[in-house]
């Protein structure tokens, strides 16, 4: 990443705001993927596991984190 001046602002990556968030808390999540269409053939377990956020850890989340502004 460029150098950012004291009182220059960071520009947010749209794609990755779209699909990441960060909580109060500075947790990175995102959503689980396989989970969109073709549901019918996979088992209720799976999807039970594919609902809601998931966590992003380590080197990533900590990336995101800078793109997104936190």
């Amino acid at each position: 990443m460029n150098k950012v001046k004291k009182n220059q602002k960071l520009k947010i990556k749209k794609s990755i705001r779209n699909r990441f968030e960060v909580t109060p808390t500075g947790k990175v999540m995102r959503v689980s993927s396989f989970n969109r269409h073709l549901r019918r053939k996979k088992s209720k377990k799976q999807l039970r596991r594919l609902k809601g956020k998931k966590q992003v850890f380590g080197r990533l989340a900590i990336k995101l984190r800078k793109l997104l502004g936190r």
